[in-house]
């Protein structure tokens, strides 16, 4: 099976990549290292050119709409004039469709896009990888003072079970149409304040004082509202937070 990886030398996408590779897959990287810009469409119809599944893994955190969203409208327009369409699994965020913050808006943009595209789709909504909640919680600590918006909380999971949940659809029967795969988080929640206390403990350090501040703003009220904790019907899996500090 020809797979093509958009995004694959980024964290998730390499992890992707050599998932498929061993389990057999014909599996090639697109990203700007490869020749491969989204945001411009330079070298994207070759890269796409007699794949029978694409994994839209590409995202960048700033250019949202030139990469993320416009992207994606690019990726659909080459493959809808094609008479045998291949599977497309789009990787995105649980709450992105509950959150007013540009990224989360740009993938439920992209969501809807691909949605209306008539493609075969199937998306994959993931709560916050580990990685992530460990450079929030390093943020908002300044020496002995850790600052936490009130509720922030979390249900992380490990990038290299949602590759792995990525490869199994990737792999597996493309639907007729569009499809929207259970959501997948990590074992256990914890709150911000509780990641910092781990990261530290794990440095030798003593839990930092806290100071909470109030959710001001429309995201930091998405998460004082657990927009992006999982609903009910969530598939679980994956390290906990611990166990991925401990790595």
């Amino acid at each position: 099976m020809r797979i093509v990886v958009i995004g694959g030398q980024g964290l998730l996408g390499t992890a992707l990549v050599r998932r498929l590779e061993a389990r057999g897959a014909t599996v090639a990287s697109a990203s700007r290292r490869t020749g491969v810009d989204l945001a411009t469409g330079v070298g994207l119809e070759p890269a796409l050119e007699g794949v029978e599944c694409v994994v839209h893994a590409a995202a960048h955190r700033l250019r949202h709409r030139r990469v993320n969203l416009d992207g994606t409208r690019r990726m659909i327009k080459i493959l809808t004039g094609r008479s045998t369409p291949p599977h497309v699994v789009y990787p995105s965020i649980v709450g992105c469709d509950r959150s007013p913050l540009r990224y989360y808006r740009a993938k439920y943009a992209s969501e809807l896009v691909l949605e209306r595209s008539q493609l075969p789709v199937t998306v994959l909504r993931a709560t916050q990888f580990h990685t992530v909640v460990a450079a929030v919680a390093r943020a908002v600590t300044l020496g002995p003072v850790t600052f936490v918006p009130n509720g922030m909380s979390f249900q992380p999971c490990d990038h290299h079970w949602i590759a792995a949940e990525l490869a199994d659809i990737a792999l597996g029967p493309a639907p007729s149409g569009y499809d929207r795969a259970a959501d997948r988080a990590g074992p256990d929640r914890l709150g911000l304040a509780d990641a910092v206390a781990l990261i530290r403990a794990k440095q030798g350090k003593a839990s930092p004082r806290l100071i909470t501040l109030p959710a001001v703003g429309g995201t930091l009220r998405a998460f004082e509202a657990r927009a992006n904790l999982p609903d009910p019907g969530t598939k679980i899996g994956g390290s906990s937070f611990g166990e991925f500090l401990e790595r």
